[in-house]
């Protein structure tokens, strides 16, 4: 006799609205917290005269940021285990707080440095604690809104940075991720919410790379402190060293091109930072949005032709960005650079752990996007010395 299962039944319209709620809250924590990788790149020249260094040497204020954060989300993503995503939220705010008052008042380059490395880390909590809080719903929906939101503000920076730059002073798009503390008091309350019964954080693979580094990075890094001799096996796996190196290479060329692309613009057009910030935010956001196209093509693309396009769009980004001779191919680069970026995001996290066995599949995402995070500080140092 044959048992027909049970229709799992339809989900209140009230516990739809609720993760919708909770999803655009979190997306509105962690969209400031990724403006401040990119809030900087337009006014490098501005923070140069201001702190006698050079262009090259300013542009460490980008890459502190990547160091800040891939260093910041294991430590943050610790903490969260250990006294939850309440205590990873009040932890990542005073750390944003010291980062701004340091950026704020601090006369010479070191400073503005450590300040920068301060808020980095705490945007990387901010982050995990909004992946942590969009996994109580279960469906994916609002992780799926958090990793858009987190999206958007990495790119909305650019232009961000630059207006509030001509607003007020170059000192203020290096603390963007203080936006994030107008969402904290709303998140916080829902962080001491119980998780409904029966709910279930949504499985890594259905997530995009961003809601991985913030859960995965951790496990890597736990992995490594037990002793359990996964990370060996995961650095000679052939698969894994394919994938995590696109990955290196794919966003070292987009997060550098956020910061040469704006510079060439400028050489090509002459125009201020303000009109250049829009237009590159809208051509990396547009990047960005058009990389779902590609995610969903790759299963019938295959591993081998996935990353042959993503390689190919990674070298076109370059080349359109450093030879273009009209100012809209450089930020066609910007955009290729960008769609190749998410695109590989979504594309080759799952290969990065393909032939490893199920216990090492977490770590193995955690390396890969640590690869990730490594390109995010790399690009714009890169970058500043080939300009």
């Amino acid at each position: 006799m044959t048992t027909t299962p049970a229709l799992s039944p339809p989900r209140p319209r009230a516990a739809q609205v609720a993760e919708r709620r909770r999803g655009l809250l979190l997306a509105g924590l962690a969209a400031p917290a990724a403006a401040g990788v990119s809030g900087p790149a337009l006014v490098v020249p501005q923070a140069a005269a201001s702190l006698g260094v050079s262009v090259g040497a300013a542009a460490w204020l980008l890459t502190v940021f990547g160091i800040g954060m891939a260093a910041g989300t294991p430590l943050l993503t610790a903490a969260g285990r250990r006294r939850g995503p309440g205590g990873t939220l009040r932890v990542a705010a005073a750390l944003v707080l010291a980062g701004a008052v340091t950026v704020a008042v601090a006369p010479g380059f070191a400073g503005a440095l450590a300040g920068r490395a301060l808020l980095a880390a705490g945007a990387a909590g901010f982050n995990v604690a909004a992946f942590q809080l969009a996994g109580r719903d279960g469906s994916g929906r609002s992780a799926g809104l958090v990793a858009i939101g987190s999206a958007a503000g990495g790119t909305a920076g650019l232009f961000g940075g630059a207006a509030v730059a001509s607003a007020v002073d170059w000192r203020a798009a290096l603390v963007l991720p203080l936006l994030s503390l107008a969402a904290l008091v709303p998140v916080l309350r829902d962080a001491t919410a119980a998780r409904p019964a029966g709910a279930k954080a949504p499985e890594t693979a259905e997530t995009t790379g961003a809601a991985e580094t913030a859960e995965e990075t951790v496990r890597a890094a736990g992995t490594a402190e037990r002793g359990g001799g996964g990370v060996p096996r995961i650095l000679g796996s052939a698969p894994f060293l394919a994938a995590a190196g696109l990955m290196l290479a794919l966003s070292t060329v987009n997060f550098g091109l956020m910061y040469a692309g704006p510079v060439r613009v400028a050489a090509l057009t002459g125009w201020g930072p303000v009109p250049i910030g829009a237009y590159a935010a809208l051509a990396a956001l547009a990047g960005a949005l058009a990389s779902w196209g590609l995610v969903r093509l790759g299963p019938r693309l295959g591993t081998a032709r996935v990353r042959a396009l993503l390689a190919a769009g990674g070298v076109l980004a370059v080349a359109l960005a450093a030879v273009g001779p009209w100012a809209w191919l450089v930020l066609l680069g910007s955009a290729v650079g960008s769609l190749a970026t998410a695109g590989g995001q979504g594309l080759l996290t799952g290969a990065s752990a393909a032939g490893l066995p199920e216990s090492l599949r977490d770590s193995a995402v955690g390396l890969f996007n640590l690869a990730f995070l490594t390109g995010v500080a790399a690009g714009p140092a890169l970058a500043a010395a080939l300009v």
